[in-house]
């Protein structure tokens, strides 16, 4: 029996906020300085390395969990399942439910348990918790749902990878521009009509990568209100990513018997255009090739970064035709690949 994803939905925001919204904000150096250029040129370099021009912000009246039933019932409904049958429901997240003009974060019940109630399942036997990984969390909590499935203790899985950054961001810095909103889910189960998880790879670098990604005070010395916010060591992260995905999406392909010839399609974790680009650029390169054109979907450029969302979300509009020109079709082999807070990494062979 295969064991691979059976149903796949997303939820993505309303509110569409352009590169140009950012013109008149403050920016800011860690250190509270100014940063020393015109926002049209920080603009254009944000662009031109992160590839993002828009992101998508949840609307004041929506929260995470929200977003997550939303994506969870169109799930629900692709795979075709009754959704008292669900035996868990896995929750990836970073900063729980932050509602709009809130700072605190709210996972009282698990937002896992949020999402149950929405759904209206009555089963008790239906276990429903989160997962902090970072942004490979939604990843994560599919390498938990095959190793459940596989060990016998559950047929039938909902996966969900779902945030809101934008609530938690720092308006004077830069990097805030990155960050968006957005939910994916998939139904994982087994079944010998669907695909089939191949193998996969994780692995936690917390020695001196730890702080990477970090909860930090605001720029902005007149910031009084005492809050944190996401936070980043950019070029730490890049030189990270760039050296560890790579070797983790190799690992996982070796093991699973095929060729680096059999991918059709690379998933990867829309944190950032050129740093994607160099990562799968370099798993390539380690085969001895030079990467294919159009073997990596990209939707980074109107979503902008919506952490454990990205990869379920972009797997679903291609798998629905909803980013041209990619597709996929039955027997595909494709890899998901996902780096984020921790320092965490992931990756699964998945044929489809």
């Amino acid at each position: 029996m295969k064991i691979g994803i059976t149903g796949t939905g997303s939820y993505i925001p309303t509110v569409l906020t352009k590169n140009s919204a950012f013109n008149k904000h403050e920016f800011l150096n860690d250190d509270g300085t100014p940063f020393g250029y015109e926002n049209e040129v920080i603009i254009e370099k944000f662009k031109a390395i992160t590839g993002i021009e828009e992101r998508r912000y949840a609307p004041n009246d929506l929260n995470t969990s929200d977003m997550a039933f939303f994506a969870a019932e169109k799930a629900i409904a692709d795979a075709g399942i009754d959704r008292e049958t669900l035996d868990y429901i896995i929750f990836a997240h970073n900063f729980g439910d932050v509602s709009h003009g809130q700072s605190q974060s709210n996972t009282i019940p698990s937002l896992g348990s949020k999402v149950k109630h929405l759904l209206k399942i009555k089963n008790p036997k239906c276990v429903a918790y989160d997962i902090l990984f970072g942004c490979p969390g939604w990843l994560e909590g599919v390498i938990q749902a095959n190793a459940f499935i596989k060990s016998g203790i559950a047929k039938k899985c909902l996966v969900i990878g779902a945030e809101t950054l934008s609530r938690v961001v720092d308006d004077y810095d830069r990097d805030s521009m990155i960050y968006s909103d957005g939910a994916g889910a998939t139904i994982i189960e087994a079944s010998d009509l669907n695909g089939e998880i191949l193998g996969h790879a994780s692995a936690t670098y917390a020695f001196e990568e730890a702080n990477f990604l970090y909860f930090g005070k605001s720029y902005s010395t007149k910031d009084s209100t005492g809050n944190s916010y996401i936070k980043m060591h950019g070029r730490k992260i890049y030189e990270f990513a760039v050296t560890n995905v790579p070797k983790a999406m190799a690992d996982c392909l070796d093991d699973s018997g095929l060729k680096i010839t059999d991918v059709k399609k690379i998933f990867i974790h829309q944190a950032n255009e050129k740093m994607d680009e160099a990562i799968v650029k370099r798993f390539y390169k380690s085969y001895g090739m030079v990467m294919p054109e159009g073997v990596m979907p990209m939707n980074i450029k109107e979503n902008g970064n919506s952490s454990v969302a990205t990869i379920p979300t972009l797997f679903d509009m291609v798998k629905n035709g909803k980013l041209a020109p990619h597709s996929i079709t039955k027997g595909d082999v494709v890899i998901f690949a996902s780096v984020g807070a921790g320092m965490n990494i992931n990756a699964i062979i998945y044929r489809y």
